[in-house]
């Protein structure tokens, strides 16, 4: 059984503060995460070694925007976001 049988999956928008390396502006900016929630119980066909790792897993979130644009008029370079984890448990 694949770990995703045990998740949830849904898209979801945040919004983070962020300041542009280049122009040192700082603004609100969406960044795009995939939040895999733990489904409430293990599907039929599970066996003991799925139970076990059902048991160990929780829910978590992963980046999926790696590069933002700056959002100031005369900058509107794009950066890499580095001050944000790629992978968040909740």
């Amino acid at each position: 059984m694949e770990e995703r049988e045990f998740f949830e999956e849904r898209p979801e928008q945040k919004t983070h503060t962020m300041t542009c390396p280049h122009c040192g502006q700082p603004g609100e900016y969406q960044i795009g995460w995939l939040v895999r929630r733990k489904k409430a119980q293990l599907p039929r066909n599970a066996d003991e070694r799925d139970r076990a790792r059902f048991a160990k897993a929780q829910s978590y979130m992963v980046r999926t925007d790696d590069v933002l644009g700056c959002k100031n008029v005369r900058c509107r370079k794009r950066f890499d976001i580095a001050g944000i984890q790629s992978v968040a448990f909740m």
